[in-house]
């Protein structure tokens, strides 16, 4: 008798469950606990009409969205309709038969009309910010424009605007179901306070990263020269700039830093001036050496005939007189700079050799007088040689 208690309280136990789930299934049906027994003939025939009139109004609503759509599509060329507008209206449309469906079937589900009339206006705001959504970027990326301001201002606006717009939509739609946005909107400033006292590195790149961004003191495509760094820049990122070096090397800096640090932009204007040292023999005619000098800029191809090139005498130095060699190219010859320098120097130095131009090198020459017999006869050092006594002191008797 002890054995069969425990299994009879577990099934009681169950059928305490299932009798909960039948009954639970059956108020979820529309039936009401008072009846003193359940009718699930009637229930179910009412389910079955619910779900006939759901069918009825999804067809309906269906068949004018098609319609719409087809409407639409017939009449785009005739109403002068891009594709990226057609777009947005198939989206629209789409977004309201949405809407709608949901919102019929609610009605017929026993939902309370509050709250249908809740999310319908719900819905409503959340096209309207849609719409607002999918029509930002056109309107950003023509102003920009208008004003001649770069992708990556146009990148930044667009996110920002697209986090405004998400969080006013959400903010529209959880009031409708009343929520206080006012407690919700000051609860996520005291979160956002807390969380830039934790973050100040990173906000003090962000704000540094808007401000590269709106004074365009350098875009995307520039060659700069920062602290030791010199590259293209590749990515203006709102915490970080990326600058690819020649050896293709990737060289991340925080914002913070170059906005704080000094700036070289060497591709700012539509050309750039740079310059080489080249040096020849005190002996030898400074003006072949200026014209061989200035035939071999003409001839590289990278070197701009205007302005004009320059080749003047910089130092007359314990070696040799030294040039120095100015010359201009483009913007997109700076990243190829070291090997244009080093290729104008070799090629003057072919020059100057066929010219019979020197380059002098640190030596030492010794001139000798010709009328000298070799080798020129010497005497020896005269020598003496002293002795220092000790000295003592003087008595009478010494002279």
């Amino acid at each position: 008798m002890d054995e069969k208690m425990p299994i009879a309280s577990v099934t009681d136990f169950f059928k305490e469950i299932i009798r909960d789930l039948h009954t639970s299934l059956y108020l979820a049906l529309g039936g009401s606990i008072d009846e003193e027994s359940f009718d699930w003939t009637s229930q179910a025939v009412e389910l079955v009409s619910t779900g006939i009139k759901i069918l009825i109004l999804l067809a309906v609503l269906g068949f004018c969205y098609w319609l719409a759509i087809y409407i639409v599509k017939k009449s785009k060329s005739r109403i002068r309709l891009n594709e990226r507008r057609a777009k947005i209206v198939r989206s629209v449309l789409r977004y309201i038969w949405i809407v709608t469906s949901l919102i019929a079937i609610m009605s017929q589900i026993y939902f309370e009309p509050e709250t249908i009339k809740a999310t319908a206006k719900a819905s409503t705001w959340a096209g309207i910010y849609y719409v607002l959504w999918t029509s930002s970027g056109q309107i950003i990326h023509r102003v920009l424009q208008h004003y001649g301001l770069n992708a990556s201002i146009e990148q930044l606006l667009q996110n920002i605007l697209s986090v405004l717009l998400l969080v006013l939509g959400l903010a529209s739609v959880m009031a409708q179901f009343g929520f206080d946005i006012v407690s919700l909107v000051a609860g996520l400033g005291i979160v956002g306070l807390a969380v830039g006292f934790a973050a100040q590195s990173t906000l003090a790149n962000f704000i540094a990263g808007i401000t590269i961004l709106l004074e365009q003191s350098f875009q995307v495509g520039d060659w700069i020269h920062i602290n030791d760094n010199e590259g293209r820049v590749v990515l203006i990122a709102l915490r970080t700039t990326h600058i690819l070096t020649r050896d293709n090397i990737t060289v991340i800096i925080p914002n913070s830093n170059v906005a704080s640090s000094e700036v070289t932009n060497l591709t700012s204007k539509n050309f750039i001036r740079f310059d080489i040292r080249v040096r020849i023999a005190f002996e030898d005619d400074i003006n072949t050496a200026r014209k061989e000098i200035l035939q071999v800029l003409a001839d590289t191809e990278v070197v701009l005939n205007r302005p004009e090139c320059s080749a003047t005498v910089d130092e007359i130095g314990e070696y040799g007189v030294f040039f120095i060699v100015r010359f201009w190219v483009k913007p997109a010859a700076v990243a190829r700079m070291p090997k244009i320098k080093e290729g104008l120097k070799e090629d003057i130095k072919r020059a100057f050799d066929a010219a019979n131009i020197s380059t002098p090198y640190p030596h030492m020459r010794l001139l000798m007088p010709k009328d000298v017999d070799y080798p020129i006869a010497t005497k020896p050092f005269a020598t003496t040689t002293q002795v220092v006594s000790e000295k003592r002191p003087l008595t009478k008797g010494d002279k």
